[in-house]
């Protein structure tokens, strides 16, 4: 897709939604956009991060139904999103050596280098603390879905994510002072790959008893298991 601002119609045409949708959300401010010579236009790394936003609160049929969209939207990405390919078990810790915030998120760089699918973990490292600081990815079940502001295709050789579960919860900005223990990092290469991605995995962690399941593990090979098999269910 062209990096170029939206207007009315093709974000209309992006979204699924009719013409009158998109405008009459963004003149109630809703949406995220600028008016140039009395016409809405929209940025996409604005829709994008709007998008992400509304991931980040929907329930798990909501994120259903977000994932459809966001397969719609990217047709040349048909292909089904697949924690078999994403995930690489040299990709998982278990326990991720941390205590700290900050060392959550340099270790976490650590481990996606360590895939060989990461050139500069520094780059990343950096990238995941500007966007923590915009606005903190911890939930309220534990888990943290890390990730840059923007894809970095530069720095990747593919999209894929880490994944580290500490020994124990660390407080990393959720809300109610819940504290966090399960540690998501997803690499995409695009937008669209990005959304598609953080949907299914935000899908993935509604699910209580998988939470505590992943908890439970004593190693990367269990954790890698329980999410293929998790995953496959939504296939």
């Amino acid at each position: 897709m062209p990096h170029e601002d939206f207007d009315v119609d093709s974000l209309a045409a992006y979204l699924h939604m009719v013409p009158a949708q998109i405008a009459k959300l963004a003149d109630r401010g809703n949406l995220p956009g600028r008016k140039v010579g009395g016409q809405w236009r929209f940025s996409q790394a604005e829709i994008h991060h709007w998008l992400e936003e509304r991931i980040g609160l929907a329930d798990d049929e909501g994120l259903a139904q977000m994932e459809t969209v966001l397969e719609r939207a990217a047709p040349q990405e048909s292909d089904a999103i697949s924690l078999a390919e994403l995930l690489p078990i040299e990709g998982i810790a278990v326990p991720l050596d941390a205590r700290t915030r900050s060392r959550v998120i340099s270790a976490m760089a650590e481990l996606a280098a360590g895939t060989g699918l990461l050139w500069d973990p520094k780059a990343l490292e950096e990238a995941v603390r500007a966007r923590e600081a915009m606005q903190p990815t911890a939930q309220e079940n534990g888990v943290a879905l890390l990730h840059p502001r923007r894809p970095m295709p530069s720095n990747l050789g593919q999209a894929f994510i880490a994944l580290g579960i500490t020994a124990t919860g660390i407080p990393f900005g959720g809300s109610g002072g819940r504290l966090t223990d399960i540690f998501f990092l997803i690499n995409s290469v695009n937008d669209p790959g990005h959304l598609r991605t953080l949907a299914r995995v935000s899908r993935l962690v509604t699910d209580a008893d998988l939470l505590d399941a992943l908890r439970q593990a004593g190693s990367a090979s269990e954790v890698h298991d329980l999410l293929l098999q998790r995953d496959r269910e939504y296939e």
